[in-house]
């Protein structure tokens, strides 16, 4: 009989979930609006430590919201990390704007805080100064926040932060997605934690938010009748999906340490592998989630590379996949402006993430670690 299947990272649901959609039916709120959702805010906000939270029917919807609010349109310019899922980028080219590629320091595989200097100097000698920053913390490691805020500031250009992966992540204890300007989350069913689908925009500023909840209700202007002097969307959570944000954000903890507990076992399992290389915290001051374990394989053995170990798990039912295609070798963001350094194009090439769920058991890990060790 063929092995169970182990998926990379799949929904977790804890139970509690159940009490929060029982009550949306029962007031028949099933609308994006209701109890759930204003609570759902609240609870998340006070997590986080942040004032102030907009729940978004997708990550992707709130990275779009936060470019609006930017007033990010046509022949402007964002500079974004090329290492990321194309979900980061996509919103700048809904608005008709040039995503500008940043690839990606050793250290955490997030934006280069030197290349990023270097992009915006050179933009600005071309008279096209960048209208965002837009980061990423890559599967729940954080970037060099501090120095990337430091250069944003320096040169008047508004952070945006992508924490889709990396809710619970922190740097210095302060969570991921609450240092810039403007953070978004993703709530997808891989996630960390899961409303089905589902995202938020957070920022300590209030007229941003009470302006994203504004635009993500089709922009519908303070009158009796519908009334629209601003083009809007259909981007606000359902209340029941903020129902099962409510059940998961009750565990979000417990989920957070089952991820790191993933990360360290594998590092003791797959320790006796030469050239195998994690996605590591630089420092103390880091603290990654570690939603998906991820490894790259440097000068591995003749004959193996991140295709044979990843089909060879393929062949025991167990799911991984490679690192991101950096957005600047994607076929549709070919010929945009990219300031490269070969770290994200090296990571795709070498790296693979590992099944790293919540719901994993030891013995998974274990037959995920005893397929690698028989296969490289």
């Amino acid at each position: 009989m063929k092995n169970t299947r182990i998926w990379l990272s799949s929904p977790h649901m804890s139970g509690r979930e159940h009490k929060y959609i029982q009550e949306a039916f029962d007031t028949n709120w099933v609308a994006p609006a209701g109890a759930n959702i204003d609570n759902f805010e609240k609870e998340l906000a006070q997590y986080l430590g942040i004032k102030h939270v907009a729940a978004v029917s997708s990550g992707t919807a709130a990275i779009h919201l936060a470019m609006i609010l930017l007033d990010i349109g046509r022949e402007d310019e964002v500079l974004v990390s090329s290492f990321t899922f194309c979900a980061t980028v996509n919103p700048a080219i809904y608005l008709g704007a040039t995503p500008v590629f940043i690839d990606s320091e050793k250290e955490t595989w997030n934006m280069d805080p030197a290349l990023l200097e270097e992009a915006i100097l050179d933009r600005t000698r071309k008279n096209k100064k960048p209208k965002a920053i837009l980061v990423v913390h890559l599967y729940g490691m954080p970037a060099n926040i501090k120095k990337i805020l430091e250069i944003g500031a320096r040169y008047d250009i508004p952070v945006i932060e992508d924490a889709a992966e990396s809710l619970g992540s922190r740097v210095d204890g302060k969570n991921c997605g609450t240092f810039g300007i403007m953070g978004t989350l993703s709530f997808n069913g891989n996630k960390i934690i899961t409303t089905s689908g589902g995202g938020a925009l957070i920022s300590n500023d209030e007229q941003l938010i009470k302006k994203a909840r504004f635009f993500a209700t089709q922009a519908r202007d303070d009158a009796p009748h519908y009334e629209h002097s601003k083009i809007g969307y259909n981007y606000r959570l359902s209340n029941i999906l903020a129902g099962i944000g409510r059940g998961q954000l009750e565990v979000l903890n417990e989920r957070v340490a089952a991820h790191r507990t993933n990360n360290a076992r594998y590092r003791e399992l797959l320790s006796g592998i030469p050239g195998i290389l994690f996605q590591t915290e630089p420092d103390k001051s880091y603290f990654s989630n570690y939603w998906l374990t991820c490894i790259v394989l440097e000068n591995p053995k003749p004959g193996i590379d991140r295709e044979t170990i990843r089909k060879a798990l393929a062949e025991e039912n167990i799911e991984a996949r490679p690192l991101w295609k950096p957005m600047h070798l994607q076929p549709i963001y070919q010929g945009f402006p990219a300031y490269v350094n070969g770290v994200s194009e090296s990571c795709f090439q070498k790296g693979l993430c590992l099944p790293s769920g919540s719901n994993l058991l030891p013995e998974d890990i274990e037959r995920v670690a005893e397929a690698m060790l028989l296969n490289v």
